[in-house]
């Protein structure tokens, strides 16, 4: 039996399939990002995929999903141009800043998101908070620095912060799709998240973390009990 959350999630995919739509052209592919809702917009992009160039992906699992649906995946170095990119939030406000990285892909869905004239975020009702922090804080670190990242972010946080190395297979650390460790910070009260966002990729050892503050989504989606809503960042 569907779950209602998973409900919102195909409800909201096949929505922003609907957004979308106009921004498709034959000669520019649109890029897809990693998760379980970003796994309903995939299945349901198929459904048009003669209608664009292809996909660039943020991670080798939509990778995979992508190609098992005959969609061409694109290598991001050979593409100068992103209508769109379309992806979910492990948590978004009403001002549309997100974190995301609980799939461990948030760097690869930085750089697509970079690339994009336009960000598209979809999230069942769950994921929309009025404060950001509650879901621990994704950080992709070198490992060689990992312990003195550990530091850095505990002297960053103060008190009551908590740091951990998220764990793989086997209870080897997780390791991201550019081989890189992820940590997992809780604990974290986030008044100020662009503010933060700077602050933690300042760390030297960080590739980035997943505060997507000060490159928020253009428009939010978020699946809910009573339908669809769509949200614009306010001012």
């Amino acid at each position: 039996m569907t779950s209602i959350q998973e409900r919102q999630k195909q409800e909201v995919a096949a929505h922003a399939l609907e957004v979308v739509e106009p921004d498709l052209h034959p000669d520019l592919p649109i890029g897809v990002g990693t998760g379980t809702t970003a796994d309903c917009f995939i299945d349901a992009l198929a459904a048009l995929r003669g209608r664009f160039a292809g996909a660039v992906a943020s991670s080798e699992r939509s990778a995979a999903r992508l190609a098992g649906h005959g969609i061409a995946v694109l290598d991001v170095n050979d593409v100068t141009e992103l209508p769109v990119y379309v992806d979910g939030a492990d948590e978004v406000t009403s001002a549309l800043a997100m974190l995301k990285g609980g799939g461990g892909a948030l760097t690869r869905e930085k750089i697509v998101a970079a690339i994009a004239r336009r960000f598209i975020c979809i999230v069942d009702a769950s994921k929309l908070v009025a404060r950001l922090g509650r879901f621990p804080l994704p950080i992709e670190v070198i490992p060689m620095a990992r312990a003195y990242v550990v530091r850095q972010l505990h002297a960053l946080g103060g008190p009551g912060v908590t740091v951990h190395v998220r764990s793989g297979a086997g209870g080897q650390p997780f390791m991201t799709d550019n081989g890189n460790v992820i940590l997992d910070v809780g604990g974290l009260q986030i008044s100020d998240a662009q503010a933060l966002e700077r602050q933690i990729d300042a760390v030297v050892g960080v590739v980035s973390n997943g505060l997507f503050a000060c490159r928020g989504a253009d428009l939010l989606l978020v699946g809910g009990p009573d339908g669809v809503k769509i949200m614009a960042p306010s001012g």
